[in-house]
């Protein structure tokens, strides 16, 4: 599977089913929710965290990490659903679990993603995923772009 997933909710519970059965073991808060209207298609933005415990160079660690999910929304068939989703990673942190445990990172690899998401992304390569390197995050292109294309999507555009 590689990271961040892109595909239908039927395969989404089937990798998530098969990476739990290898340990893998991720959570998704999800809070606060902005939504914008326009007709029949909207733009929301959820506030999440995602939590992952696993094994980082034999040590047992905690990766928690926040952002947003800015979701494509449309009315179709007088109902609304999400068209697509997109992550924006704003800020994460790594944390061994035994406060006595010495974490030392690869800093090449960890300097290959971005500040929003890297070490998440240096825990899930770890544990074999390929991970995405052009997320959007708190600030960049990359969220600019993404806000773009929000705005073209209010006003009727494709995606």
């Amino acid at each position: 599977m590689a990271t961040w997933f892109q595909g239908s909710g039927d395969e989404f519970i089937r990798v998530s089913q098969e990476g739990w059965a290898r340990g893998v073991s991720i959570l998704h808060f999800l809070g606060g929710i902005s939504i914008e209207v326009s007709g029949s298609r909207a733009i929301s933005q959820t506030k999440m965290t995602i939590s992952q415990r696993g094994d980082v160079e034999g040590v047992t660690c905690d990766v928690v990490c926040t952002g947003r999910f800015y979701d494509f929304l449309e009315k179709r068939n007088n109902r609304w659903g999400i068209v697509l989703r997109q992550p924006i990673y704003e800020k994460d942190r790594i944390d061994p679990v035994s406060p006595a445990a010495k974490l030392e990172l690869d800093a090449a690899l960890l300097a290959r993603f971005p500040e929003g998401y890297r070490h998440l992304a240096y825990m899930q390569t770890r544990i074999g995923y390929t991970v995405k390197p052009d997320m959007p995050g708190l600030k960049g292109e990359e969220v600019e772009q993404l806000y773009r294309r929000g705005a073209a999507w209010l006003r009727g555009a494709r995606l």
